[in-house]
C-alpha cells in the first residue's frame, strides 16, 4: 500500500496566535496559506474532528470569501459522495445569498 503524507507547519505569536501557515504535500511545492478547516470523521465515536485556523493577517473580506468557497466545496463533495442531488442545491442556493448578504458577488 503507498503512502503520502500532508505537512503543515504553524509559527506562532507569543500569544500562540498563528502569524505563518505553510502546507505541503509530497511531490509539491510548499504554498502559504491564511486560513483552514480540517475535519475528521472518527468511525468508531461516529464524530468530527475538527481544526480551524487562520493567522492574524487574515482579512475580514478574505475570510468572507474562504467560507464562501469552502460552503461550495462542501455542497459539490456531499453530491458526489452521496449522490443527493437536491440538498446540495439547496446548499448552493444558501451559498449564493451568503455571497449576497456578505456583498462578494462577483461582478
Amino acid at each position: 500500500m503507498k503512502k503520502s503524507n500532508i505537512n503543515i507547519d504553524v509559527s506562532l505569536d507569543e500569544n500562540n496566535l498563528p502569524v505563518d501557515m505553510h502546507w505541503s504535500a509530497e511531490g509539491a511545492d510548499t504554498k502559504q496559506a491564511k486560513a483552514m478547516f480540517l475535519a475528521l470523521w472518527d468511525g468508531e465515536e461516529k464524530n468530527t474532528m475538527k481544526l480551524d485556523l487562520w493567522v492574524k493577517e487574515m482579512s475580514i473580506e478574505e475570510m468572507k470569501q474562504f467560507f464562501h468557497q469552502t460552503m461550495l466545496t462542501m455542497a459539490d463533495t456531499f453530491e458526489k459522495a452521496t449522490g443527493e442531488t437536491n440538498i446540495s442545491e439547496d446548499l448552493r442556493d444558501y451559498c449564493y445569498h451568503f455571497a449576497d448578504k456578505m456583498k462578494i458577488m462577483p461582478e
